[in-house]
């Protein structure tokens, strides 16, 4: 397709052109495009960036020839189109073609049914759906800025998203945009939510990056990964705290943990009578590195605490009562944490 218009602009006939171009972008209507296909598909034959402005539909989105569809409005100088509450426009530096204006008329056009297309297959105001979408990997930047704007955010204001474990309460904590993803509870905060405001009583949670939503899908993998090493101990993880570990998350395998001693040691010590309470106490002192700490974190006497950490070091097979100890005890814990359940 590359150099088509600058071909269809050279032919005699300006007539013939004209119903090549009307032909390119009837082809897209009747082969049920999405809005990101027509325009992207638009700047590749204009050669140009290309884009809509339907703000009051949550949609500000341009195309560049050689790029994806991205969040921007029109530059200065743009051929302007408006069909009813949306604006397209075509952006060619220097002259402007023959075709430029048919081009643009059909774009516009397209757009229009397309733009009614989007809306009305969305998810309905409130619905779960919407959050799924605005999340999920596989969402283009239409339908999440869309699903964004539902929901009464936009698509490049600040927000977090935050993983619960569970299927929690999280209407009572005043938190509304919810959804149910597989064994996790998903939550979008805005900015202006403060991370004392999402505690959930008896509930763990990974806190994703502050991005803009249309990077929601982003912080909600980081929320995720930061899930997956809270504990009742330390109940809240925020993601970009994890620094070094978010590399362990993504490249151990099942079998790296599988094959370590120190984790097959802490299988034995989660098997025996009082295992999970000792699991415990041995958190709070990777946490805390301090007998005491540890003890008043999991509200038990010190004396209590370093006896059990004595017979941890028994099953284990190494002392905890230096940094080397305690460093492969952490490892072996972030391990343990990160086994598949």
């Amino acid at each position: 397709m590359k150099g088509l218009l600058l071909r269809l602009n050279s032919l005699d006939s300006t007539a013939e052109s004209a119903v090549r171009v009307i032909g390119f972008f009837d082809a897209l209507v009747t082969s049920k495009a999405d809005l990101g296909t027509l325009l992207q598909s638009t700047a590749t034959l204009a050669e140009c960036p290309v884009g809509i402005d339907a703000a009051a539909r949550g949609l500000v989105l341009r195309a560049d020839p050689a790029g994806g569809v991205e969040l921007g409005g029109p530059p200065a100088g743009a051929g302007l189109r408006e069909y009813g509450d949306a604006v397209f426009w075509l952006a060619r530096e220097g002259a402007a073609l023959p075709l430029d204006e048919m081009v643009l008329e059909r774009f516009a056009l397209a757009g229009s049914i397309l733009l009614d297309r989007t809306v009305s297959s969305l998810p309905a105001v409130g619905d779960p759906a919407l959050v799924e979408l605005v999340v999920a990997d596989s969402t283009g930047i239409v339908e999440r800025s869309r699903a964004l704007h539902l929901l009464g955010l936009s698509p490049t204001a600040s927000l977090r998203v935050a993983a619960f474990a569970g299927t929690p309460d999280l209407g009572a904590a005043g938190i509304t945009r919810t959804a149910i993803i597989g064994d996790v509870s998903a939550a979008l905060l805005p900015d202006s939510t403060g991370s004392d405001t999402v505690l959930v009583e008896g509930t763990l949670m990974g806190l994703g990056p502050e991005l803009p939503g249309a990077q929601a899908a982003e912080s909600w993998r980081a929320a995720r990964t930061a899930l997956r090493f809270a504990s009742h101990e330390l109940p809240v993880i925020p993601a970009d705290q994890l620094g070094g570990l978010v590399v362990l998350a993504e490249r151990l395998r099942p079998e790296d943990i599988a094959s370590s001693p120190d984790v097959a040691a802490l299988d034995r010590i989660a098997a025996e009578p009082g295992g999970d309470d000792l699991l415990s106490i041995l958190r709070a002192y990777c946490a805390t590195d301090s007998v005491r700490k540890a003890a008043a974190l999991v509200y038990r006497h010190h004396s209590t605490v370093a006896y059990r950490l004595e017979h941890a070091e028994a099953v284990l097979g190494f002392e905890l009562g230096n940094p080397a100890g305690r460093l492969r005890l952490s490892l072996a814990m972030v391990m343990l944490a990160l086994r598949p359940q």
